[in-house]
């Protein structure tokens, strides 16, 4: 198990490492504006960011949405190719983007090796706040919100992403001293958010992914339609619970193995010692695999609770366990 962590780490931290290698600030200050800053990278990384080849898939769609009612027809023709390549990402990876692709992902996972006290849970309710955040910040605000010429304003970069701050705030602040007499609230503000994240990345696993992020949360509804999707085998299941304990998202398995929750990350595939779980192509809705309703754990805990050798469904799995 820890080696198939320390190998997806690693494909993170290659992947953070490309999408950030533009060296040619060290000669000019400012941040790459060459062709590549035409395509979204999958994951969250700031447009701004010195280090930035491509651009931020939940700046871009802010940007068009303040920017449609000023110029109509060249956000409409944006929207097409970024709407292309969102759904192309989304069809292709789903929420794997967030497991091994986005660098503000990797950077938490990081985090939370750090010694101290640990949070193990926290109310499943506070995951709804990202879709207040998706509703408001990004697709709310920067669409009614508009100024006297029709523009409005990227909010969630504005006021909230730790991502942008830490990437391209911080950096370009230090890199470019004339900026340091436009700091304001906002930046404070910003600032003390993100040491808040951060923070909490330390305590809990994937903090920021599991109750703020709203790009996660528009993968995530691509989990059950989308190129590849998990599959739990009943007849193989031993119902051991190691994919639940191994899961960084804290979700119940089968039932959750396909919901938006859910990082692709893999762990319970990794880590399932009867190879019960298995990460294949799929071209449709599967009811049979994307509505299993019940939970492992629970399984084995009701089934000790009437006896031994046998769980709800009437399966024996006497000396398994």
């Amino acid at each position: 198990m820890k080696r198939a962590r320390n190998k997806r780490n690693f494909i993170q931290f290659l992947v953070a490492v490309c999408a950030n290698s533009y060296l040619g600030f060290l000669l000019r200050p400012g941040i790459y504006g060459g062709w590549l800053k035409n395509f979204c990278f999958p994951g969250l990384n700031c447009y701004s960011c010195p280090l930035a080849l491509m651009a931020c898939p939940l700046g871009t769609l802010q940007h068009l949405l303040a920017s449609v009612r000023a110029l109509p027809q060249t956000v409409a023709r944006a929207a097409l190719y970024f709407g292309g390549t969102f759904l192309l990402y989304g069809l292709l990876f789903g929420r794997l983007v967030c497991g091994w692709i986005c660098p503000f992902g990797f950077l938490q996972e990081m985090l939370y090796r750090l010694p101290g006290p640990k949070i193990a849970h926290l109310p499943r309710t506070l995951r709804h706040l990202k879709f207040f955040l998706l509703a408001t910040l990004v697709l709310g605000l920067p669409f009614f919100l508009v100024g006297e010429v029709g523009y409005g304003q990227v909010w969630f970069c504005r006021v909230l992403c730790p991502a942008g701050t830490l990437e391209a705030g911080l950096p370009n602040l230090l890199l470019e001293p004339s900026l340091r007499g436009l700091i304001g609230f906002v930046f404070y503000w910003k600032i003390f958010l993100l040491v808040m994240i951060l923070i909490f990345c330390v305590l809990y696993l994937r903090f920021f992914c599991k109750i703020f992020c709203p790009l996660g949360l528009l993968y995530g509804f691509f989990n059950r339609v989308g190129l590849f999707r998990l599959r739990w085998q009943e007849k193989s299941c031993i119902r051991c619970g190691l994919c639940e304990a191994s899961c960084p998202m804290e979700l119940e398995i089968p039932k959750e193995i396909n919901s938006r929750e859910c990082i692709r990350c893999l762990n319970c595939l990794f880590l399932c010692p009867t190879k019960s779980i298995t990460f294949n192509k799929s071209y449709r809705w599967e009811k049979e695999f994307d509505l299993v309703p019940f939970s492992v754990t629970k399984i084995r805990h009701e089934a000790r609770r009437k006896g031994p050798g046998r769980d709800p469904s009437g399966k024996d799995h006497s000396g398994l366990s």
